[in-house]
């Protein structure tokens, strides 16, 4: 069948893929400044001041969020699914590495102390993440050396390294001017960096970056395997079967669905209140009192969720996180950490073990009392990148009894709303595979509605999956906004391929209209908005600090109503047949 969007027209995107995926092939290192002037012609919205000698602020703070705080000292960043291929390919001892972790994205990392990321990728959304990452990061990072490394003010920032100062005074004004930053930009680059501020600018001074990348393996095969490992991780980790089993699926995040159905922060409201009151909460008194006082809209149980993740953290809460998650397992809801290359943590919840009592009073509904009668699950995973999902879905399908949901909650890019907003798709054009699927969404604004502070909703929206938050640009974006597409994300697509392969006997095609509006099981997306690409520079940090919240759990809130009314209405169905 024909496409219903036309093709987008650019070759500069398509020809940055191919030529770093064809360097990729070497077994030798690939220099990234190979890569500079095709990264450059392809104007990435994320990147568009990436030809000029301006420091293009946004781009730097994008892609420091991205990677490990040890990138200043990183040359080489070595890339595979597997760890036995890092092994054989030259780094023996990488199980002793340091774990890194990125702030702004999930991705399990090792770092040897001197010079060498090793970065696990679960299929090729990975590779195409980290390259732009790391391109962009040093064509900043150069600029910054152009404008520092005959400057005198280097002599000020070696000394502030050496006493262990911070940059203050007549300092930070001869940096900030060099460097042509407004206060806010170098406020906001000193803000990602933290305490690395000072000597990342002295190193950025001293030399250039040369990043050099490996591939070691990455074939559909080694892809497979990682994900295999993965569930039978999962598999091994709880003490009951997933083999059989009717399996609401969810992609979402690891808090928000056990917090809405164990209730612990509720039940522990005097304490954090008094938390709060008397220790500032970790800096929530301010906004404590703006919401008893009326001046600023908010959902008390989501603040309270929020509180208790900050009191977790100090020495009375860690006994009261433990007893949380003790009262989970009596609930029957298992968390099972990643320990491959896959960072993906995933829980296990069996309805049946459910506390009715417990669960936050927006999600209960009518005859939660029979779910003693469920022998269904829910199986929720910290959602991934890009076509990992779709490896995720298919071995799941293939591990579970019955499907009875897909549920997926996750970020996107909003290019007719504003940050906050919930958007909900019934079209789905998928870059991976250039086909668009059409399908009925089980949630409408009514679901999410009533749950929603900020924001407002938005359904019957058409969405594109992109294989890269990089890899788009102006022309992009305004080719598939004529056609309609106005929520840009990146794991629809690849989770409805999984979709369509598990309802029909054979591979998903390419380049066709998918219908799957007679798929035997639910079907619901709920994207929230974290980022306006045609309003640069916006994401979801706002005057409260639990803003972002909103949104997640409202969508939270409507899967998990969607299920417990799906399984409710089952077993009733069930009791009714026996009876006849």
């Amino acid at each position: 069948m024909e496409r219903t969007v036309p093709s987008t027209g650019n070759e500069e995107i398509e020809l940055y893929q191919r030529t770093y995926y064809s360097l990729l092939r070497t077994t030798d290192e690939v220099q990234i400044r190979s890569l500079v002037e095709s990264h450059t012609r392809m104007q990435s919205a994320l990147h568009r001041k990436a030809g000029e000698p301006q420091v293009d602020v946004d781009a730097l703070v994008y892609a420091s969020l991205r990677l490990p705080s040890c990138i200043p000292q990183v040359r080489l960043v070595v890339m595979s699914p597997a760890e036995e291929a890092l092994r054989a390919g030259g780094c023996p001892d990488v199980a002793r590495w340091q774990l890194v972790t990125a702030a702004g994205r999930r991705r399990r990392m090792r770092f040897d102390g001197q010079e060498t990321l090793a970065a696990y990728v679960a299929s090729r959304s990975d590779i195409d993440d980290l390259i732009p990452i790391l391109t962009a990061y040093q064509i900043e990072w150069n600029k910054i050396h152009l404008r520092l490394q005959h400057a005198p003010v280097v002599q000020e920032l070696a000394a502030c390294v050496e006493e262990g100062e911070q940059l203050e005074g007549e300092t930070r004004e001869k940096v900030r001017q060099e460097l042509g930053f407004s206060e806010t930009d170098l406020a906001r680059v000193e803000a990602v960096w933290g305490e690395r501020f000072v000597p990342t600018l002295l190193a950025m001074a001293r030399r250039e970056k040369r990043f050099a990348v490996r591939l070691l393996a990455g074939s559909y095969v080694d892809y497979r395997r990682a994900i295999r490992d993965w569930w039978e991780h999962i598999a091994e980790s709880i003490p009951t079967t997933l083999t059989g089993r009717p399996v609401y699926f969810v992609s979402s995040n690891p808090h928000s669905l056990v917090n809405l159905l164990v209730g612990c922060a509720l039940r522990l409201e005097e304490k954090l209140v008094r938390f709060v009151e008397d220790e500032g909460g970790g800096g929530l008194r301010a906004e404590y009192q703006a919401i008893l006082q009326e001046k600023v809209p908010s959902s008390w149980e989501n603040f309270m969720y929020y509180v208790f993740k900050k009191y977790a953290r100090t020495p009375s809460g860690q006994v009261a996180a433990r007893t949380c998650r003790e009262e989970m397992r009596t609930c029957g809801i298992w968390h099972v950490e990643s320990l491959h290359s896959l960072d993906v943590a995933a829980q296990v919840i069996e309805l049946c073990g459910l506390r009715p009592e417990w669960i936050d009073p927006r999600v209960r509904v009518e005859g939660l009392e029979l779910l003693r009668d469920s022998d269904a699950l829910i199986l929720n995973i910290d959602y991934p990148l890009g076509l990992a999902a779709y490896r995720i879905l298919t071995q799941v399908t293939t591990g579970v009894g019955a499907l009875r949901g897909v549920y997926v909650l996750g970020k996107a890019a909003t290019l007719n709303g504003r940050v906050g907003d919930v958007l909900m798709p019934r079209v789905v054009h998928d870059e991976h595979s250039r086909n668009t699927y059409l399908f009925h969404n089980a949630f409408s604004a009514a679901a999410v509605r009533p749950y929603l502070v900020y924001g407002t909703v938005l359904d019957n929206q058409k969405a594109i999956t992109v294989r890269g938050t990089f890899l788009q640009n102006r022309q992009y974006m305004d080719v598939f906004y004529r056609e309609g597409f106005t929520d840009i994300e990146m794991e629809a697509g690849p989770y409805l391929a999984a979709v369509y392969e598990a309802i029909r006997p054979k591979r998903y095609p390419v380049n066709e209209i998918v219908d799957l509006h007679a798929a035997p099981f639910d079907l619901g997306f709920i994207h929230y908005a974290s980022d306006t690409p045609f309003t640069r520079g916006k994401t979801l940090a706002q005057q409260l600090s639990y803003f972002g919240m909103d949104a997640t759990y409202a969508g939270s809130i409507a899967i998990l109503r969607r299920i417990l009314e799906q399984e409710v209405a089952a077993v009733r169905a069930r009791a009714a047949k026996r009876v006849g």
